[in-house]
């Protein structure tokens, strides 16, 4: 597998000048995850970095995951199969839907097997890879959206981006993160590169049921993360997926303002949490915060048409 390891580009960081951030006043960059490659972008490259480095280390011919028909992270992973040589499953959640998200996988050369919802349910029981690691064999599994501590590990070269380029924006230092938490793997993995040394802030993409903190709690502890630097706030506005007027509007006025293209499931919401947040007293003036943009402008083809209705 040649040289999976390398990024396919630098994440640009730059300010976030926008009417209701000077109000507050502090200081927002964004660190634009989604200018990292075309297809590789996002935050699921650098989580699936380190799993990438274990498929080769085991010599593996293929990867195999999870996901639903939207899934950036199958995105991701049939991308980088396609573009290091190695064979993707992906194993998809629900029946069988035609979605942008889906013809991609398939352009990309990823085999397809719909779960159904119940099989779908049945993915944290310890015996669920055998069948599919028998029908596939050779191939490294890599848990749904690239989780696990490998995962968050990935992320930890977040912090490296960062810090190389805060002189570039007239930034000598920062004082927190905010980011879109949907699995919270991205969110643990900041927490365990800064090691306390600043507050990261998850947006849920989804409700608090979905288990965030318990996950991120859990990634926190496997590496030796005693103290828990990050709070979550409520973003989801009625459950994963889920968009409303608000949020529509928000989104084209944010793009037209910034010139940053967002999605409706993770950054928009996370930038709308953000708002809020300030116009309740969240942070102190002069704070200075890096919002990462986590990419997954391809899951949003799909929802265009809804967003736009939505908006008028």
């Amino acid at each position: 597998m040649p040289g999976p390891l390398s990024l396919p580009g630098r994440a640009p960081l730059h300010r976030l000048d926008l009417d209701w951030v000077r109000r507050a006043g502090i200081e927002l960059a964004v660190l634009r995850l989604d200018r990292v490659d075309p297809e590789l972008s996002g935050n699921k490259w650098f989580k699936l970095s380190h799993h990438l480095q274990a498929a080769a280390a085991s010599g593996a011919s293929g990867l195999i995951s999870l996901g639903g028909a939207h899934s950036n992270h199958l995105h991701a992973l049939a991308a980088a199969g396609r573009r290091f040589g190695l064979a993707t499953v992906g194993l998809l959640r629900g029946h069988a839907v035609e979605t942008p998200t889906v013809a991609d996988l398939r352009r990309f050369g990823m085999t397809l097997h719909w779960l159904g919802y119940d099989g779908y349910r049945q993915r944290h029981r310890p015996d669920f890879w055998t069948p599919w690691l028998d029908r596939h064999p050779g191939h490294h599994p890599i848990p749904e959206g690239g989780g696990g501590l490998a995962g968050a590990r990935g992320c930890a070269a977040l912090v490296e981006q960062v810090r190389g380029q805060l002189g570039e924006v007239g930034l000598d230092d920062y004082d927190g993160w905010w980011l879109a938490a949907g699995t919270g793997t991205t969110l643990a993995g900041l927490a365990i590169a800064e090691a306390g040394q600043r507050m990261v802030y998850g947006a849920l993409a989804g409700p608090p049921s979905h288990g965030v903190a318990e996950g991120v709690d859990a990634l926190l502890a496997q590496a030796g993360q005693v103290r828990r630097p990050y709070r979550l706030i409520e973003a989801s506005r009625g459950g994963f997926g889920r968009f409303d007027q608000t949020l529509a509007r928000f989104l084209f006025e944010t793009e037209a303002a910034s010139g940053v293209p967002l999605e409706p499931v993770y950054t928009a919401k996370a930038l709308l949490a953000l708002r809020e947040f300030l116009q309740h007293g969240g942070l102190e003036p002069g704070t200075r915060l890096v919002f990462v943009h986590t990419g997954g402008l391809q899951g949003r083809r799909a929802a265009d048409a809804e967003l736009r209705r939505l908006a008028t």
